[in-house]
């Protein structure tokens, strides 16, 4: 007797394209996040913890795809409730610490000794030297993730799931000041210490809150520009998909 696959339902292929979207986010973000951006903004904003007020936005280039992780888990949450969005989050942090562990092999294999092979010294200076930030990267992506996976489910619980808006700006916002903080701490002072080199020193407990405090506020920007965005892909998978949210008796389920 002939075995045919069951069909997969259009919720699972959902799940399954917006997981693979969050892992590669990640990825991607870990991997360019070596490299910094400046954008001049033309005014400044002061700020309590610089002298000076804050000109230029300036960030790593992983910005450019780790806020879309947090989106992806607010979506998740609001459609598969906390176990679905947890269980993509651990999925993203396998697959990113996967490639973490590939770099760092590929950084060990002996060299080919060829003209138009890479140089070395420049694969291991893109690849290696910043492994510290990496790991700090993937334990505030775990850490934040979860809190927001959390706060997400409880506002829509409390708030009888009106008010979208709320639960997925305040879960992001609350869980972007937990990422930022872990983040910072680990790369600019916990790690330096524990792996100290002829680098910079390990930054004191003000000057990592500094560093966080000026990451936050882009992500905080980042987090209330995409509140809209929430609505559009919300919107676009109950009329066009058929999907219905969670229910928010379920949500902190």
């Amino acid at each position: 007797m002939e075995h045919t696959p069951a069909p997969f339902t259009t919720s699972q292929k959902v799940y399954l394209w917006i997981t693979a979207i969050a892992c590669t986010c990640l990825v991607v973000a870990d991997i360019v996040g070596v490299k910094l951006f400046t954008f001049p903004m033309g005014f400044g904003i002061p700020v309590p913890w610089e002298k000076e007020p804050i000109r230029a936005v300036t960030h790593t280039c992983g910005m450019l795809t780790f806020p879309i992780t947090f989106i992806a888990t607010d979506v998740l949450n609001e459609f598969y409730g906390k176990k679905a969005a947890r269980r993509v989050v651990y999925i993203c942090f396998a697959m990113a610490f996967l490639a973490f562990i590939v770099l760092n092999v590929a950084q060990a294999m002996p060299r080919l000794d060829a003209p138009y092979n890479v140089r070395e010294e420049a694969f291991n200076h893109i690849f290696g030297g910043a492994k510290i930030m990496y790991v700090a990267s993937l334990a505030a992506y775990v850490v934040g993730s979860v809190a927001d996976i959390v706060m997400f489910a409880w506002i829509k619980w409390a708030t009888k799931g009106k008010m979208v808006w709320l639960r997925a700006t305040g879960s992001t916002v609350v869980s972007q000041f937990i990422d930022s903080f872990i983040v910072s701490y680990i790369a600019f002072s916990l790690g330096r210490r524990l792996f100290p080199s002829d680098g910079p020193p390990p930054a004191d407990f003000a000057e990592v809150l500094r560093i966080a405090g000026t990451g936050y506020l882009l992500k905080f920007t980042i987090a209330i520009a995409s509140t809209p965005l929430i609505y559009l892909i919300k919107g676009s998978m109950t009329r066009w998909l058929g999907m219905k949210p969670l229910p928010p008796e379920r949500a902190i389920g």
